[in-house]
């Protein structure tokens, strides 16, 4: 294990590091989870192993700090993130970024372009979600974010908690509840310009994973004009590294492959 100081008040972003030959890969990932727990049969996947790699745990999240006074925005994350990866070494790094790692991933990319350059997102958020209805209480960000933080704190994250089940829960409850009720904020909210428009604009080779059974992806087709490959993969849900391994691995590694190493 390793770690970065990545606030003033010294609290650290840890990751678990493979040794293997650069350009270095860093796996991000979902909001309530962790990097080791998602990705690490990936990252040692006969088809992706042997590059240097970073199973990276955002701020709030898994083995990292949680500061309470810290506001877990998407773009307060990608700087974070940034600021470990330098500290790390890492430039030109090819970054695969699950769900709210997707986008705090595009976010990266747009903010500090020379830390990446490969993207491969899987089911990432790329648009602001609808306003959560307190009513209608569901799991995920847009649940999450339906409460205030205080009636979070108070009490919401135990029906929150109750709701995702315990796959998720494993791993969402390591995470910081203030970390957990900002990042689910700031996720449905998502930034100004939105993660959609930030990606189009990206100039790296880029990859948006999705799961078959969702159908097609919104806006696939202006995605593919600016040359975002979509790739729609079989038998899986949300987590689709874990649902499919072997096509996550096979898409994932062509996605990454040096044309001029072939």
């Amino acid at each position: 294990m390793r770690s970065a100081v990545v606030t003033p008040e010294g609290d650290r972003i840890r990751w678990l590091e493979l040794p293997g030959r650069e350009p270095a890969r860093v796996y991000v990932h979902g909001l309530g989870a962790t990097s080791a727990a998602y990705f690490t049969e990936a990252a040692v996947h006969p088809l992706l192993a042997g590059h240097r790699s970073l199973l990276v745990d955002l701020l709030g999240h898994g083995l990292s700090d949680r500061p309470t006074d810290f506001d877990y925005t998407l773009e307060s994350h990608a700087d974070s993130l940034a600021d470990a990866l330098t500290v790390a070494g890492v430039s030109g790094a090819q970054l695969i970024g699950h769900s709210m790692g997707g986008s705090v991933a595009i976010v990266l990319a747009a903010r500090h372009p020379h830390l990446v350059s490969r993207l491969v997102l899987v089911d990432a958020n790329l648009d602001p979600l609808p306003a959560p209805i307190p009513s209608l209480p569901t799991g995920g960000s847009s649940g999450i974010a339906a409460y205030t933080e205080e009636a979070f704190l108070a009490g919401g994250w135990e029906e929150v908690r109750d709701r995702v089940g315990p796959h998720w829960w494993a791993t969402m409850r390591l995470t910081g509840r203030q970390a957990l009720h900002r990042s689910a904020v700031s996720l449905v909210r998502g930034t100004v310009p939105t993660m959609r428009e930030l990606l189009l604009n990206l100039k790296i080779p880029r990859t948006y994973l999705l799961p078959e059974a969702d159908g097609p992806l919104p806006g696939a087709d202006a995605l593919a004009e600016a040359g975002v490959a979509v790739v729609a993969i079989p038998d899986c849900g949300h987590n689709i590294m874990l649902d499919n391994k072997e096509a996550f691995a096979h898409v994932t590694a062509a996605a990454l492959a040096d044309p001029a190493a072939e």
